[in-house]
């Protein structure tokens, strides 16, 4: 399957979040897909977040992943995508916590390159450890992913309000035409 890296593929508002969306539909094994499985799709990615990632000022040219690094780097996303998402949900453990920082530091002792993604990527998840509102990591509604919610009044339901927001409004106003029909 082909795919591009667009500015959807970053809705996540940090380049942590942005890496554990790479695995679209996470919970529906049916459907799911990781789209870092392609290798051609891994090395795209650096260049595609120095383009589209919301942290991109924080950080310079990015290189990508070694391929001796990259079982780590996979380990480390599942890491980022376990605490956060149960931060989000508000359930966060000590545990989860714990393998975020042990793989992030097994990460960054095998990889060694701070302008590297792995590095980039520990750092952006330090940088949302210390996030001073935590309220503000949320679930899209529609996807799944994970996000900031950047908005005044922290009222976002979904990742990107063009993609997932739309599908979203268009099948409740589906819905309830249909059951208008009836």
């Amino acid at each position: 399957m082909s795919f591009s890296w667009t500015p959807h593929r970053f809705a996540g508002g940090a380049l942590a979040l942005d890496v554990a969306n790479s695995v679209i539909l996470r919970f529906d094994p049916a459907r799911s897909i990781d789209r870092f499985a392609d290798p051609a799709q891994f090395d795209a990615f650096p260049q595609a977040a120095m383009e589209f990632s919301a942290e991109r000022a924080l950080f310079g040219p990015l290189k990508p992943v070694r391929t001796e690094a990259r079982h780590a780097f996979l380990t480390f996303r599942e890491a980022i995508d376990r605490h956060f998402r149960a931060e989000a949900e508000g359930g966060s453990t000590d545990q989860t916590l714990a393998d975020l920082l042990e793989q992030g530091a097994c990460l960054l002792r095998l990889s060694c390159d701070a302008d590297g993604l792995e590095g980039q990527t520990v750092r952006s998840a330090l940088r949302l450890l210390a996030l001073p509102e935590p309220d503000r990591l949320k679930i899209c509604g529609h996807c799944g992913w994970l996000f900031l919610d950047r908005s005044k009044n922290r009222s976002r339901f979904w990742c990107d309000m063009a993609v997932c927001g739309n599908r979203a409004k268009a099948a409740r106003h589906y819905r309830r035409r249909k059951g208008e029909q009836e």
